[in-house]
């Protein structure tokens, strides 16, 4: 005999869950992770595999200590250590990126109460701290295919500094220098796609954040003399793509409205320009997403739709 069951509405059953989207953004990232090992082999398995595992344990050993439900099963922790490795160089000491890992999890997560709390994205928190601790470090580039210490400059670097633009074909395929999973354009497109079939992102925060990137520096390439460097260039160039697509669309730390994921976006394009012109870094990327994350409460309040009836009477 069949129990009835009484409920409360809305009576939706759906199988979108927490664990569904982060299956989802790890299938999305294989093409990204295969790219890596592809074009830096031995070192990208090291720093992957180092960060996921000290990603899980720290959130398994935070999660033990504090008496708090062990949620590594739902597969967040192995995201946030795939995104960090991902843009983490592949000459990084192993150390440093089991460091970061922990980072990630007990300052960017775990603090601020567990999945769904935290204000910034765990990822990018982790490498902007493990820029600040070991500049050297985080600036240290190799060809792909060199297994050597020969060091080079990443496509943005060699834009900004020395004037000099990398064949499209090589950014696209991703036979550049760079972060791990930065490099491929083709690998993140598509995951990107993937995770635009599967609905786990919204299309708004990319394309605003594209199109944006792609006027500014339109712009910039008509009025500054010495920038030859086309839109094109910028959008396969340094982090934008694997930026855009895995770490700007974050649900926790990005907008929930549609509006609100317009104007995070064109923020994001604002700031990763400005930054890539005249700052003292060739990327911005990082340090766009992390400044818009504190502002996603506020972009959420002014841009929160007004219910039916509730608006002022005359």
């Amino acid at each position: 005999m069949k129990k009835l069951e009484i409920s409360f509405s809305p009576h939706i059953a759906s199988p979108v869950d927490t664990r569904y989207m982060m299956t989802g953004v790890i299938k999305a990232l294989v093409p990204v992770i295969i790219a890596s090992i592809y074009f830096f082999r031995w070192r990208a398995v090291s720093v992957i595999l180092t960060s996921v595992v000290a990603s899980v344990l720290t959130e398994y050993a935070m999660q033990k200590l504090r008496h708090r439900k062990i949620c590594i099963n739902d597969h967040s922790a192995v995201v946030t250590g795939l995104l960090l490795a991902l843009v983490l160089p592949p000459t990084i000491p192993l150390w440093m990126v089991f460091l970061g890992g922990v980072f990630a999890i007990g300052m960017g997560k775990e603090l601020f109460g567990g999945l769904g709390h935290n204000i910034f994205n765990p990822a990018l928190l982790a490498r902007a701290f493990l820029m600040a601790a070991f500049p050297a470090a985080l600036t240290t580039w190799v060809e792909p295919f060199t297994l050597d210490a020969v060091t080079t400059a990443t496509p943005l670097g060699l834009a900004k500094f020395s004037h000099v633009a990398a064949p499209y074909a090589d950014l696209f395929f991703g036979n550049v220098s760079g972060s791990l999973g930065e490099t491929s354009a083709l690998a993140i497109l598509a995951g990107f796609v993937y995770l635009l079939y599967k609905r786990i992102i919204d299309y708004r925060t990319p394309v605003a954040y594209a199109v944006t990137l792609a006027v500014f520096s339109g712009s910039m390439h008509l009025i500054l003399p010495d920038n030859v460097f086309s839109p094109l260039f910028y959008l396969l160039s340094g982090g934008f793509l694997i930026g855009s697509v895995f770490m700007a669309t974050d649900p926790v730390t990005s907008p929930v409205t549609k509006k609100g994921r317009w104007i995070y976006g064109i923020i994001c394009g604002f700031v990763t320009m400005t930054i890539r012109i005249w700052g003292g870094l060739p990327e911005g990327v990082m340090y766009s997403i992390l400044f818009m994350n504190a502002f996603t409460p506020v972009i959420n309040r002014i841009t929160k739709p007004k219910r039916y009836g509730t608006g002022k009477q005359k």
